[in-house]
């Protein structure tokens, strides 16, 4: 394994929300830097934006349910020198207000930093209105946008601080339920990079968010069938780190991508854009297939819908027999 100073795999592994992680590094950026400000849309502790509320009172404002509301008033504090972040449920922000960001934030490439909870199928028993699967798809498509999907809590934390210092629009996707830990206060993180955390030579099994441990864990077990796989974590959907992705694909010219969304236009597609034009490799990508979710407990809807680590494995496994 690339020594990123992740946790040990074989050991039970903490769990904890991401948005945990977010809340934490916002309450830290605020300290910080007097210019972050936040706002929300009536969810204030699910997507604990509480944390900041409570150290920065006079720098928060309770939008109410006014998604639409929210982001334009983001904009707004970013054209008077002010680091904002509004938050929300992805099906609601980005789901209810892409026009506003795409022509307040976007076109006047205005630093706002937009986060959406709950995004993913793992949000369980609210079902497919809230199981926000296409946010990944409408906010890479966007001019000026940074896409970056944390892998858990410390992560999260890491990438919240760095949004901070970034000066373009941003989004973070943040899923509900608590998720293993995989990396630790050394693992690095920058805006832009991806990183190897499994090296392998036979296939290379390109994952993001939730589904990097999922992809660590199929890892893990097909070393124990003989098959090399090289995990390569992508925190940064976009900008994509080409140099980092290429090179892996280079040595095993086989490609899984995995991620907990639609597979048009998410990750899947952008890995499939870039080795189009820089490197045609085959490659399957896992993930949502044009379907919406259903309700259900989060581990059993990770399963049922094929994006757990077996099915990765399963996966890894037919490709490779085929080349």
């Amino acid at each position: 394994m690339t020594d990123y100073r992740l946790r040990d795999l074989h050991a039970e592994l903490e769990a904890e929300p991401i948005r945990k992680g977010f809340g934490r590094g916002l309450a830290r950026a605020g300290e910080l830097n007097a210019n972050v400000v936040a706002a929300c849309a009536d969810l204030t502790d699910s997507t604990q934006m509480s944390l900041f509320k409570q150290a920065f009172p006079d720098r928060f404002v309770e939008i109410g349910v006014a998604e639409q509301n929210l982001v334009t008033v983001g904009s707004g504090l970013a054209a008077i020198g002010k680091i904002p972040f509004v938050s929300s449920y992805a099906a609601f922000s980005p789901g209810r207000n892409w026009e506003q960001i795409r022509t307040t934030i976007c076109l006047n490439d205005r630093p706002v930093k937009i986060v959406g909870s709950h995004a993913g199928v793992s949000v369980g028993p609210d079902g497919a209105t809230h199981q926000m699967l296409e946010d990944v798809a409408l906010m890479r498509v966007l001019p000026n946008m940074v896409v970056i999907a944390p892998c858990d809590s410390i992560e999260a934390e890491k990438a919240t601080l760095a949004m901070a210092s970034d000066r373009r629009p941003n989004y973070l996707r943040l899923a509900r339920e608590a998720t293993p830990i995989i990396t630790t206060s050394d693992t690095p993180f920058e805006i832009g990079k991806a990183y190897v955390f499994w090296e392998g030579s036979d296939i290379s099994i390109i994952a993001s968010g939730t589904m990097t441990y999922q992809a660590l864990v199929a890892a893990r077990a097909l070393s124990e069938d003989g098959i090399s796989a090289e995990v390569v974590h992508i925190p940064t959907i976009k900008p994509l780190d080409a140099e980092t992705i290429l090179s892996s694909v280079a040595k095993t010219n086989l490609v899984i991508t995995v991620e907990e969304g639609q597979i048009i236009g998410g990750l899947g597609g952008a890995i499939a854009e870039l080795l189009a034009e820089e490197h045609p490799t085959k490659i399957q990508r896992i993930g949502m297939r044009d379907r919406f979710g259903e309700s259900g407990d989060p581990d059993q809807l990770i399963e049922y819908f094929g994006l757990d680590s077996k099915h990765i494995r399963e996966a890894a496994r037919n490709l490779i027999k085929q080349k």
